[in-house]
């Protein structure tokens, strides 16, 4: 059974979390044996140097030189061998396509079963009930999302008459394996400001991105006895923010230099003690379940987490190593709960990772659901 996996990493350069993203599903399958190939759709226009670059340096520590192809937009294959991308597209059981990446005609109609795996809830849905066409989402036969409550009556996301499928941001426990932290009391994330997307407006609603609840919890560090650092991807226009988290206490570090290629990303995280994150205003206003891939990092590393909640409780136990807070204060009693027993929630949080997103069980079934 092969299964190609598709998604951004040219299009995504200098970011480690989210090559790790790709790569979870990637060496994952791999884990369970499969043969996997990798495949990104990119725009001419985006074809530049630093893409490619890291397209080369990503593929080539994770030796997928030659399970991979990097093509563009108009068909062109920029990397990889095209008779065996052919090859391989018609003879694969399962496209897994990250966000909608792989939309090119002649590829993507060739596979005889495709799902899609969303990472944006609310964000994908919106956009595709005002008629955009989000990565061919009604062309695919199966339909999975982060978001746990999307199209349920705990959210208020729409299903856009699409059957969605929660699962779980899966991580490979052999990549990320545990670490005891330097420093207990150094709370950490990685994090782009503003996110990928602009703001989405909704049934009236406008809805927020990390920048707004980031500003809600900026007064934090003179409520604890720790250290709060976030390594930020911020634009320039947004230095007076910058400034106000560090005139609050807020330890700011550039997230394109400390993170930005996978290995790197992984020492950051394991360098940490625990982690302290916001999350994206929309997923949190929509209640939608959200979970993010990067907090599974810090649990499989042994690093307690406090993150915002989106109401993923129902997915998930909470209390012992993965913590959340709707307010300020809540915030200030999660880290005071884990810096004064630091090394339960530590043990915790590795077993949380064992248990819940350890790839073996999350691939496993996603693959349950996705062949008939």
């Amino acid at each position: 059974m092969t299964i190609v996996v598709a998604g951004a990493l040219a299009n995504k350069p200098d970011n480690g979390g989210e090559a790790w993203v790709r790569l979870s599903y990637i060496r994952g399958f791999e884990r369970l044996g499969l043969p996997v190939y990798f495949v990104e759709q990119i725009d001419h226009a985006a074809c530049t140097d630093r893409a490619l670059g890291y397209w080369d340096a990503v593929v080539e520590t994770f030796d997928l030189v030659e399970s991979s192809a990097l093509v563009r937009s108009d068909g062109v294959v920029l990397r990889g061998d095209e008779k065996r991308l052919r090859a391989v597209n018609e003879a694969a059981e399962l496209l897994l396509n990250i966000s909608g990446n792989l939309t090119y005609e002649p590829l993507f109609s060739r596979f005889r079963r495709r799902g899609y795996i969303d990472l944006d809830p609310g964000y994908t849905q919106f956009w595709a009930g005002a008629g955009h066409p989000v990565g061919r989402l009604a062309d695919h036969h199966v339909h999975f999302t982060v978001g746990w409550n999307v199209g349920t009556g705990r959210s208020s996301i729409p299903d856009v008459g699409v059957v969605w499928r929660p699962t779980l941001p899966p991580v490979v426990l052999s990549d990320w394996p545990e670490r005891r932290a330097v420093d207990r009391s150094r709370f950490t994330t990685v994090a782009s400001w503003r996110g990928s997307y602009g703001r989405v407006e909704h049934g009236g609603v406008l809805y927020g991105q990390k920048a707004h609840e980031f500003r809600r919890f900026v007064e934090l560090p003179s409520r604890v006895d720790a250290v709060l650092e976030v390594a930020l991807a911020v634009d320039a226009a947004d230095d007076p923010d910058v400034s106000a988290l560090r005139e609050r206490g807020w330890v700011v570090v550039d997230a394109r230099k400390i993170a930005s290629e996978p290995m790197d990303f992984r020492d950051y995280i394991q360098k940490s003690g625990a982690e302290f994150s916001v999350a994206q205003g929309i997923y949190v206003e929509t209640n939608s379940g959200w979970f993010s891939d990067r907090t599974t990092r810090y649990l499989a590393s042994g690093k307690p987490a406090l993150v915002q909640a989106t109401d993923f409780s129902s997915a998930l136990p909470l209390g012992e190593g993965l913590l959340v807070f709707r307010t300020l204060d809540e915030a200030a009693a999660g880290a005071e709960e884990i810096s004064g027993d630091h090394e339960r929630h530590a043990r915790a949080a590795r077993a949380l990772a064992e248990a819940f997103f350890d790839s073996d069980r999350v691939l496993t079934k996603l693959l349950e659901d996705a062949l008939p």
